[in-house]
């Protein structure tokens, strides 16, 4: 598949992926056939889509001149998340290089005019609006956990002799939420720092 001599006119390019090689290919295959592209104009990966490494789409992508159209089942073929697709999308039509879907619920094509071309328009306004709407609430949670008392990011590391007298009241028979008590730490982090071995010079207690 996808090694031919390029024709001097535009041509339909076909991509299909599966996420796993124990996936088949067959229904976009058969869609693609479908739509009149011959196996040697059809590109394929057995890669998931966060896979940096697609060789399929490379060739593809090496091969495709101004003038012609890369067709997939669906666009959701095309990356690992909406914002790639879009940007692949994007990056194409700057080359001359249009996009067709040909079974998403408005089907794609950047190339045209009429409604293929609107339905590309509005899922890139859906990705811009979903992608300020995840920023909203990731800021909403912080104020709502800082509000609370809560501390959002990494945990504090403590002080080095902060750690050697929870060791040390460890090797004195010290509970863990006595330990807790008296030297500020949460339990959680005493469980990490007791685990580690203590400096030879450091004292753990009467012998």
């Amino acid at each position: 598949m996808g090694t031919h001599d390029h024709p001097a006119t535009g041509v339909d390019l076909g991509y299909a992926r599966v996420s796993t090689t124990k996936q088949h290919l067959e229904r976009q295959l058969a869609a693609l056939a479908q739509a009149g592209i011959g196996d040697d104009r059809i590109y394929v990966d057995k890669k998931s889509g966060a896979t940096v490494d697609r060789p399929g789409l490379a060739a593809l992508l090496a091969y495709a001149r101004p003038g012609d159209t890369v067709v997939v089942q669906t666009l959701d073929r095309l990356g690992r998340n909406m914002r790639e697709v879009l940007n692949l999308v994007h990056d194409l039509g700057e080359k001359g290089i249009g996009v067709r879907s040909l079974a998403d619920p408005l089907p794609i094509d950047t190339a045209a005019e009429g409604m293929g071309r609107i339905a590309f328009l509005l899922l890139a306004l859906f990705a811009e609006m979903e992608r300020t709407f995840t920023a909203e609430r990731a800021a909403h949670a912080r104020a709502v956990a800082e509000a609370a008392g809560r501390r959002i990011g990494r945990p504090v590391a403590h002080a080095d002799d902060t750690i050697e007298y929870a060791r040390l009241l460890k090797g004195q028979g010290a509970s863990l939420g006595q330990i807790a008590a008296k030297t500020g730490i949460p339990k959680t982090s005493l469980h990490r720092y007791l685990a580690e071995p203590a400096p030879a010079n450091m004292p753990m207690g009467d012998a």
